[in-house]
């Protein structure tokens, strides 16, 4: 661990404290990947299994290569399109379809290799930059709320608040608990307000309120299931008629990962002297090697998660913090039934606030200047609006140069965000 010798003891427990909290923030996918991978016939327990083994080796990668308080994991969205897309609606075997995501892996290594992914994200204008980190920061706060039901879909108006009832309020308990305790600058608040959220979670179903139980074990121990290791087709997957699929994995992936690292640099201030993302080069070096390992293992691609702003916020610096969350996701091999100990409403108060600390950014846009406003605007509303980070950042860096082009400033436009541009349009074809 020489990588984290120069840091004091009290960076460190901060460290390992964020580490805690962005894993507990992420720790739903150990369940939510598997349920919806096993939609194709792959067995949940293999599922469930390669989703801890991908999200171990990305984020320790993503700590000791990177240096990045970032955790990685299979992505949400990803996953849905492996299942719906690639194989429920286009008839492909899940075999097959792990083959196209390993593929989509190794084209990953190639342009990070060559680091064209580095220069794609250096060419994003700062004014977008501003916006998708706020934007990320409303989606954050969206699922939140949803998480704990404090929103829920409306047939007349799309979304309104739910029913205030014990889950509800417990939320709303929680959520007060954990501003107290940020405003106070009591030290590992978010990580405080997961546990007491939880605690107070305990009783809902058995002493009051709800139609069920909201925390439930029914057991502990759970034996992994490793049959799904090297169980891709690499042959069959390489055909010329699966290039559109792999190219819908590599640009849905690059958008979230990209979009995720500036976010979360802009809000965080996790830039370097030049003011880009901190060591982007090896963490999206990381990001692709971990699509590599998801085709390998049995998941659906690996990506940046955006709830590691949770431990970033929490006080994350280095690559500590996803060293203590990759290493919290191996006990989960066997002991995978304890997640229910933390039900979506304990986590649900910290992604709230997160959000919060993600809107600092928006101060930093040229709002008087709409050829940079509205574009920034647009990424901003368009990732919460659309629930997708993807959506939101595309129409982002198209408004953008369309704008500039339409109104005599193509010099504020650069050959590489040309190239964006292009695979902005390809992603949004395939």
């Amino acid at each position: 661990m020489t990588l984290f010798s120069g840091l004091r003891k009290e960076q460190i427990s901060t460290e390992i404290l964020a580490g805690i909290s962005s894993f507990l923030a992420t720790a739903y996918i150990i369940v939510v990947n598997p349920s919806i991978l096993s939609q194709t016939g792959m067995p949940f327990s293999a599922v469930l299994t390669a989703t801890i083994l991908v999200s171990f080796f990305s984020s320790l990668m993503m700590g000791l290569y990177a240096n990045n308080p970032i955790l990685v994991a299979p992505g949400m969205g990803l996953n849905a399109f492996f299942t719906y897309t690639a194989v429920l609606t286009n008839g492909l075997s899940w075999q097959v379809a792990l083959g196209t995501v390993f593929w989509s892996g190794v084209f990953f290594l190639i342009l990070s290799a060559f680091n064209i992914r580095s220069y794609i994200v250096k060419a994003i204008p700062k004014p977008l930059r501003f916006g998708i980190a706020a934007g990320i920061g409303l989606f954050i706060t969206l699922i939140g709320f949803a998480n704990a039901k404090f929103i829920v879909p409306n047939p007349a108006t799309m979304i309104s608040l739910g029913n205030l009832n014990a889950p509800a309020l417990t939320f709303i308990a929680g959520l007060l608990v954990t501003v107290i305790l940020l405003i106070r600058n009591v030290k590992g608040s978010i990580l405080i307000g997961i546990v007491v959220t939880s605690l107070l979670a305990w009783p809902i179903g058995r002493w009051w309120g709800g139609p069920e139980t909201v925390i439930t074990i029914d057991h502990i121990v759970a034996k992994p299931d490793f049959s799904l290791l090297f169980q891709l087709d690499f042959v069959n997957s390489l055909k010329w008629s699966l290039a559109p699929i792999i190219l819908a994995f590599v640009f849905t992936d690059m958008f979230d990962s990209l979009s995720t690292f500036v976010g979360l640099a802009e809000a965080s201030n996790l830039l370097d002297e030049n003011g880009e993302p901190r060591n982007i080069r090896r963490s999206l070096m990381v990001d692709a090697i971990s699509t590599t390992i998801a085709g390998l293992t049995g998941s659906s691609p690996g990506t940046a998660y955006i709830e590691s702003a949770v431990g970033i916020e929490q006080g994350g610096k280095t690559g500590l913090t996803a060293v203590t969350g990759a290493i919290l996701f191996v006990p989960f091999l066997f002991l995978s039934p304890l997640l229910s100990a933390v039900p979506s409403i304990a986590t649900a108060p910290a992604l709230v606030l997160v959000g919060v600390f993600m809107m600092k950014p928006v101060i930093r846009i040229k709002w008087n200047d709409l050829s940079e406003a509205f574009p920034a605007f647009l990424a901003m509303v368009l990732i919460p609006f659309t629930y997708s980070i993807t959506q939101g950042i595309i129409w982002g860096f198209l408004s953008w140069t369309a704008l500039k082009l339409l109104t005599g400033r193509a010099r504020d436009i650069s050959l590489a965000l040309i190239i964006i541009d292009i695979f902005a349009i390809l992603a949004l074809i395939f």
